[in-house]
Order: C-alpha cells, then sequence, then structure tokens
C-alpha cells in the first residue's frame, strides 16, 4: 500500500497567465524533489489543473506536500487529496494506467477540500481519506493527521511569502544569518519574522512526523 496524492490548482480559472503559473507549480515540485527527495513519484500533470503524486508513507507525503506549499509564491498555490489505498496498474494500448482505491480516496479527500474552503475553513488545503478496510490504527492516525492539516494549513496560509520562504530554508537546516544574507536583512528580523509566523511550530511538527529526536 502507498500514499496516492491528487493536487490541483487553486483559483485556476483566475490565473492571469496559466501557462507562467504552471511552469512556477512545476518548478517548485522540482526543487523540494531536489532538495528532499521523498516521493516515488513527483507531482506530475495529468489533465486540466491537476496533478498525480505517489509516496511510500504518509509522513513522507504530508513533510513533502508542506514544503511545495512553502515553496509557492504569492498568487500560486495547490489543494492536495491525499489517499491511503492500494494503487494498481492497468495495462492499455497507450501504455499502463493507474488505478485503484488509493486513487478513488484522494478524489474523495480533494472534493473534502473544496467544501472546507467554501465554508468556514478557508485556508483549508489538504486532507486524507482512506480507502474502504482500513484497520483502527490507520483510521485513528488518520483522524489525528487531518486535525494536524487543518491547523498547519492555516499557520502557512497566514505567512507571507518571504515567511513561507524562510520556513523552507529552516526545514533544510539553514542557518538564520545564511538565510539573512540571502535575503538582505539582519539575523534578528529572520529570527522576528520566523516567530511571528509560528514556523517553530511547523519545524517541530515535521521533526514529530519523521519520528526524529527534538
Amino acid at each position: 500500500m502507498v500514499i496516492a496524492v491528487l493536487a490541483d490548482i487553486v483559483g485556476s480559472r483566475r490565473l492571469r497567465d496559466r501557462g507562467a503559473a504552471q511552469h512556477v507549480l512545476d518548478q517548485a515540485i522540482a526543487d523540494v524533489d531536489d532538495d528532499l527527495p521523498l516521493a516515488l513519484q513527483r507531482l506530475t500533470p495529468t489533465v486540466g489543473d491537476e496533478q498525480q503524486g505517489v509516496y511510500r508513507t504518509l509522513s513522507d507525503a504530508l513533510v513533502s506536500l508542506l514544503m511545495i506549499q512553502l515553496r509557492l509564491p504569492d498568487g500560486v498555490a495547490f489543494r492536495f487529496g491525499v489517499g491511503i489505498g492500494e494503487v494498481r496498474t492497468v495495462a492499455s494500448v497507450h501504455g499502463e494506467l493507474s488505478d485503484g482505491p488509493g486513487w478513488y480516496a484522494a478524489r474523495e479527500a480533494i472534493e473534502t477540500v473544496h467544501a472546507r474552503e467554501a465554508r468556514a475553513v478557508p485556508r483549508t488545503r489538504s486532507w486524507i481519506v482512506g480507502a474502504p478496510g482500513q484497520d483502527e490504527v490507520m483510521q485513528s492516525t488518520i483522524a489525528a493527521s487531518n486535525a494536524y492539516l487543518l491547523v498547519r494549513d492555516e499557520l502557512v496560509g497566514a505567512m507571507s511569502e518571504r515567511e513561507r520562504r524562510l520556513t523552507y530554508g529552516r526545514l533544510l537546516g539553514r542557518s538564520q544569518h545564511d538565510l539573512a544574507a540571502e535575503e538582505g536583512v539582519t539575523q534578528p528580523s529572520v529570527s522576528k519574522a520566523l516567530r511571528t509566523a509560528g514556523s517553530a511550530a511547523i519545524i517541530e511538527g515535521v521533526t514529530a512526523l519523521r519520528g526524529e529526536p527534538s
């Protein structure tokens, strides 16, 4: 069993230059895959504004999707539907097609994101659904992970573009001094920006997801 991810572009029909936006998205995905290669199959455009990717574990998927969120500039964003379940290939005259309960669960998850956005949680960007047959442990893991994602998306959604860049850099282990030099600001300014944005909670959350000592 692997983790299937569907992503679609937030407000794709309102983008002034869809081609330029796709280039930005493709570059962000490639940057994350270079900086922190966790995907079995990196997010790849399929049709319309949709992308598909596959990850080995739920924690790998959640960390990678966070990094993509942080890497994107203002004005371009993804929604993510995460499906837990079997993914299989189906033979076709056009080559192998990916199918299975994992993808159906990912579709349900991204529809849930759309519904939550339209109601009381407009900054929702991610959701997880398990295919039928998950055991009690996985059901509890999904419920806890969705609670985490609601809070994480709210924090990231409130960040400025610079705060996201700084958080991304810190997640890669870069020092505040190096980030300050790159941004053309002082180290105390970087420290204040990270503190104001709640970046420490994001970073500690990733540490917990990956099972690393804090």
